[in-house]
Parts: structure tokens; sequence; C-alpha cells
């Protein structure tokens, strides 16, 4: 794929985990990236904060702190920055805390997208890309998955929700012409990573001598996908721009596209799933620390695996580069060594 030439990017959620490396990637890529990020305190918002020090380290990126769903706060940065790309990352994460705290997905995940394809209708951007999860797939048991296999059945409110997107910007691109690509990301992990998530959680733990939950009795699988690669995925996408319904040629093989709009749904993950227990190894060979596990049953709103088809992805935009596991979890490692080391001096 050749380079996108220099563009003003919007990334909402820059300074989580994904979007830090996104608009990391696109600044070192000559882009102008807006960073909008409301550094809410789901997590330690001191992490954000260092990820945001880096970025604002770059004479091209500009921050915005505010949350996706205050009213106009989009349509108004649409019509003062312009953005010719959007790479729609903000979100309220985590299957577990959607049990507790439901409302707050409800207003991050959709108030706030609305927000968002309210201001694309009114200063339309050449592509919008926004992030879904492989927990759209819910209790579909045919894998590895694909874009166009049935999703209808969520399994935690989360997944509803990032699901309930998807319908809402197809809605947006068929009504107002605007070119949508939705990602569906495949437990995504590597650096920078956030605090609830199992790697940073049984790397902390491990460290620590604590015991580590280890749930279905370690019965599962995930499709891990380094950020790295996802990243560079992701930058790949923005000139893969869905064509409108009129006038299109034959569609490639399994591709998403909608019958009537510029949209399209693309899985991007490592297409390798991996035991749970193998990926405890990893860490263990990594910090070179055996770990203490707890097995537990099966938490609700979880399922027992996950593998992406990435057919469409590779011939979109070629293939992906898929990091070794021990290698990704290494680098992770030394991070997350250092990093607390930084913060605890």
């Amino acid at each position: 794929m050749t380079s996108l030439p220099s563009q003003t990017i919007l990334v909402t959620g820059a300074a989580g985990f994904i979007g830090f490396h996104m608009a990391r990637r696109l600044l070192a890529a000559g882009h102008r990236v807006i960073g909008l990020d409301a550094l809410t305190d789901y997590y330690d918002p001191a992490l954000k904060t260092r990820r945001l020090e880096i970025l604002q380290a770059f004479p091209d990126y500009v921050t915005v702190t505010a949350r996706l769903e205050e009213p106009g706060l989009l349509r108004a940065l649409f019509e003062r920055e312009r953005p010719t790309r959007v790479i729609h990352l903000a979100a309220q994460a985590g299957v577990r805390y959607s049990i507790d705290e439901p409302r707050s997905y409800v207003e991050a995940n959709l108030i706030g997208t609305f927000e968002l394809l309210e201001a694309a209708r009114a200063f339309p951007p050449e592509h919008m890309l926004l992030a879904s999860t492989s927990s759209a797939y819910g209790a579909n048991e045919k894998m590895p998955y694909a874009e166009t296999d049935k999703a209808d059945w969520p399994m935690s409110f989360y997944a509803a929700t990032k699901k309930a997107t998807e319908g809402m910007a197809h809605s947006y691109a068929h009504l107002y012409g605007l070119p949508t690509t939705m990602f569906r990301f495949f437990t995504v992990y590597g650096t920078w990573g956030r605090p609830d998530m199992a790697l940073f959680k049984f790397t902390r733990a491990i460290l620590t001598d604590q015991p580590i939950d280890v749930y279905n009795h370690g019965d599962m699988s995930r499709d891990f996908t380094q950020v790295d690669d996802l990243t560079w995925a992701m930058e790949q996408l923005l000139s893969a721009v869905p064509p409108a319904a009129e006038g299109r040629g034959a569609p490639l093989p399994g591709d998403s596209l909608s019958p009537v709009a510029p949209f399209r749904v693309v899985n991007i993950g490592n297409s390798a799933p991996v035991k749970l227990l193998d990926f405890i190894e990893a860490i263990e060979r990594a910090t070179g620390r055996s770990a203490r596990k707890n097995m537990m049953d099966m938490q609700p709103g979880d399922v027992p695996a996950t593998w992406a088809d990435a057919g469409l992805l590779t011939q979109l935009i070629g293939p992906m580069p898929r990091t070794d596991l021990q290698d990704g979890v290494g680098e992770f490692v030394d991070w997350y060594r250092d990093y607390m080391r930084l913060n605890s001096a």
C-alpha cells in the first residue's frame, strides 16, 4: 500500500491504549493529529497523562480534553478543524465493568458516537473509521469469525453497545453518503496497555507474587493481536475507502460491503488463537517467575474463544505483520518494569 499524503486526522480516545499508539504512528508519518480524550478515571489517569505527554512532544499534535457526549462539542470541533479522516476509538471499554456500570456505556458509546456522526453529517470527512469489537460476534460458535457471519447475540452490554454503533454508523453512511469502515478488534495487547486487561493484570500479579484469576479453569483462547500490528493495519485502511453503492464494481470475495451504503466491517486479528494457559506461560517465561493460579468459573458476559478470519483485511491491504506472541509479551514485560520503576521513584 502507498502511504497517505499528509492529512488532518481526528483521533478520539487519543490518550487511551490503542488511541495513543495510533496517534503516535500517524504523527510519525507526518500527519496533523487532533487528539480528543476525556481522561476519565476508569483506570489510573496518570497512565493516560504519560501517554499524552509523549504525543504533545510532536509539534503537529493538538490536544482536546473533552467528553464525546457533550452536545455540540464535536460539531464545533469539525467546523474548526475540518478533519479529512476520523479514527473513532474513544469508548467505555470492558466486558465485566459493563455489568456494574451500564449507563456509562450508553453515554460514551451510544451518545458519544451519535454526536460524532452528527458532526460528520455537518462537515463530512473523506473516510470515517470506527472501532467495534470481536465481542460483537457474541454467541456465534462458527469460527473463525468472518465479517459476513451473523452477529445478533451479544453476550455483554459492552458488546451490545458496540454492535449498536455499527448499526448507527451504517444508517448515517446510507443516509448521508459518509464512507465508513468499522474495525472489529481481537484482544489487543502491548506496551502502554490498560491495567484492566489480562496481560497487565497477570504481569503485575506474577511480579509481586500475587495469585491470578484464571477463568473457565483455563479452558479459553483468544486471538491476541499486538498493538503495533493493529495500528499498522489501521493506517493502511485509511486509504481503503468503501465505495458508494451506485456504480461500484463486483465486491471482493467475502466482502462485508453494504448493498446500500459506502460501509464495511473489517476484522483486525492475528488469525491464530492462543490458549489462555499458553498465554500465561509466555508471561512466566518473560518474567522468569511462575504464576499462582486461582482456577475460576466463567465470568458473566465472557466467551470461551475468539478467532478472526482476516481474509478481507488481507485482500484490502495485503498481509498484516504478526508479532510473535513471546516477543510481544516480552516487550510488554520490559516496558512494565521500566514504567513501574519510573513511577515508584
